[in-house]
């Protein structure tokens, strides 16, 4: 069999299954050429999801006619001066998106210089139908219609108009957060569901085209080492979602999808979430381009960096500092269907009954066992941890005082809600709940949920104040691995130890277990060995081990915390509001859920209609 060239037309078509997956791929690659041209301001418009229609309209810097008829060729591009592909700093480079494009729709360009005139051509799945001159302002429009037309084996793979709709959206979504500086639209069905003017900070677009709600429910994240920066914007552990659309990670100003980022994510908010649950983040990574690969796949979504293990730890060890800047921060506001539950007015009362019978029936589910105010105790968290309270439930159903008509004099002074910004007990509701007033609202804590978070937290501190204590096996355990794993576990024996994990060589292909961490208990020691080899042939860090040990610790937590049910009084309540104002992520369990909320004025003066 002889071999040929392939003709232009078909290589084109090639490489169009690669570059031109849907219209969302296609209306990438178009906006990335809008942001190469120098625009400041970038028009999308779209009809039936991207499927009709996609057009890119800016005001860049534009082409001339010999240009266009350039950038419709294969490999031809203005964004490589030289040959220093690892060098290159604009969004596209490798020139093949509009031929690839106009070999499978009908594309149209339209573009004209500042000093020049404007000129036009269209070229139908990849022939030439028209070229002559426009009038259009400075700037260049392109125009893709129907997509795969010709290639029914492609069109036939394409979703629903509203699912490549969605597509498209979320690709100028990420674009767009990439640069601030940059005004964009997308217009759909006579809709703008994006409109940003160029200008915004980073946080403030980030915001714009997530949620309103992310700048008050967020901290900020910036973290430098030597020429690699990191920024961004993390919300709280409170503020997640059940699915990871809102995770945005950028580097040099490129929108990538990359799974050693996706990762350090997951492993920054460990023990803050639930496993079902995601962050919203948006990090952007600013490095010199010697350092990362961007020539990986032809849409460019990937990356490869030539220090992963450093990247990944700047991420994880970034995140983890800015929520812990964040503190005892949750997100503040009840949920609106919780506010609907509230009863803002009574029944009526039967007349025929007796106020004394009501007196002496109240519901059990409205009671809030309250008792005089004595100082705060500074050791007051220590009973719980003892297991030991002398407080005894003065409102059992069995001596509960009738209902009085006015106020009993306190025996001590009240504590001031404005000297602490959880404020102070008032009370507990269901033997679970803490109910305390703050001077901006009233303050409701789980205190399960907290005493969880708390204990936990010291656990932490504890591993990291020294090495974790080892359990001696009564027998070592001989674990068989291959040679090369060995060798990475042999490397890292001393950092092992530290974690309470004693390892000795044994043999060219196997490891003798003679500790294991005490935390971890009897567990697989084998699973656990042979997890750490894999993990650090992967990450090169003993990233099972950690993950483990913090589970380990988590579940140590929830059986040593105060339980709901637990009657407290005044001073154990106030000392544990105290300990979580100074304790980072005390604002969520170790499960993700709020461990406190807050009703503001305004909000329980809506529920009297006073507002």
């Amino acid at each position: 069999m002889s071999i040929r060239r392939l003709p232009d037309s078909l290589i084109n078509r090639i490489a169009a299954g690669e570059v031109v997956e849907r219209p969302a791929s296609a209306l990438k690659e178009l906006v990335e050429n809008a942001i190469d041209a120098g625009s400041t301001q970038i028009d999308v418009r779209l009809e039936q999801g991207g499927l009709a229609l996609v057009e890119v309209a800016d005001n860049g810097c534009g082409m001339s006619r010999a240009d266009i008829g350039l950038a419709l060729e294969r490999h031809a591009t203005s964004k490589l001066p030289d040959e220093a592909i690892e060098l290159v700093t604009t969004m596209g480079f490798r020139g093949e998106a509009l031929p690839s494009i106009a070999s499978v729709a009908k594309l149209a360009i339209e573009s004209r210089e500042k000093t020049g005139d404007g000129w036009f051509r269209v070229v139908d799945h990849g022939e030439l139908i028209h070229d002559g001159p426009a009038a259009i302002p400075p700037g260049t429009r392109v125009r893709v219609e129907e997509l795969f037309a010709k290639v029914p084996a492609r069109r036939k793979f394409l979703r629903t108009a509203r699912s490549e709709y969605a597509a498209c959206v979320d690709v100028v979504r990420r674009l767009a957060m990439a640069r601030p500086d940059i005004g964009f639209t997308v217009e759909h069905a006579g809709r703008k569901p994006i409109a940003v003017q160029a200008g915004d900070t980073g946080p403030d677009r980030v915001a714009a085209l997530t949620s309103r709600e992310l700048a008050a429910n967020s901290v900020g994240v910036d973290l430098q080492r030597e020429d690699v920066r990191l920024t961004g914007v993390a919300g709280l552990p409170t503020y997640n979602r059940g699915v990871a659309d809102h995770q945005f990670l950028f580097v040099n100003g490129r929108p990538v999808k990359d799974r050693l980022l996706t990762g350090a994510v997951r492993g920054a908010y460990a023990e803050m979430l639930a496993r079902d649950r995601h962050p919203v983040v948006a990090l952007f990574v600013d490095m010199p381009p010697e350092q990362v690969d961007v020539n990986v796949h032809p849409a460019k979504t990937e990356v490869r960096f030539r220090e992963p293990s450093m990247i990944r730890g700047m991420i994880v060890s970034g995140l983890r500092r800015a929520l812990d800047e964040g503190g005892f921060r949750a997100v503040q506001r009840p949920a609106e269907s919780a506010l609907a539950h509230w009863q803002t007015e009574p029944p009526a009362p039967d007349p025929q009954a007796s106020i004394f019978a009501r007196q002496t029936a109240p519901s059990a589910h409205a009671r809030i066992q309250t008792q005089p105010y004595p100082a705060t105790s500074a050791d007051g968290l220590t009973s719980l941890l003892d297991g030991k309270s002398d407080y005894v439930d003065a409102a059992g159903a069995e001596d509960l005082a009738p209902l009085m008509g006015r106020a009993e004099e306190a025996t001590e002074a009240v504590p001031e809600a404005t000297d602490h910004p959880l404020g102070v007990a008032r009370g507990q509701v269901a033997k679970t709940y803490i109910v305390a007033e703050a001077e901006d609202g009233l303050v409701i804590v789980d205190q399960h949920a907290a005493h969880e978070r708390l204990v936990l937290e010291r656990m932490r501190k504890a591993v990291e104040g020294g090495r974790v204590a080892a359990q001696a096996l009564l027998m070592p355990e001989v674990v068989e691995l291959d040679e090369n794993a060995c060798d990475r576990l042999e490397s890292r024996l001393e950092e092992l130890t530290g974690f309470g994990l004693e390892l000795e060589r044994f043999g060219p292909s196997a490891i003798l277990v003679r500790a294991t961490p005490a935390m971890l208990g009897s567990g697989d020691v084998r699973g656990l060995v042979t997890d750490l080899a894999d993990e650090l042939g992967a990450f090169d860090e003993a990233l099972s081990l950690k993950e483990r040990i913090d589970h380990v610790a988590s579940t140590m937590a929830c059986h040593g915390s105060v339980r709901a049910g637990r009657v407290l009084n005044v001073p154990e309540m106030n000392a544990l509001l105290r300990e979580m104002e100074v304790t980072p992520h005390s604002g969520q369990c170790n499960h993700g859920r709020p461990t406190w909320v807050k009703l503001a004025h305004v909000d329980i003066e809506k529920l009297f209609g006073r507002k």
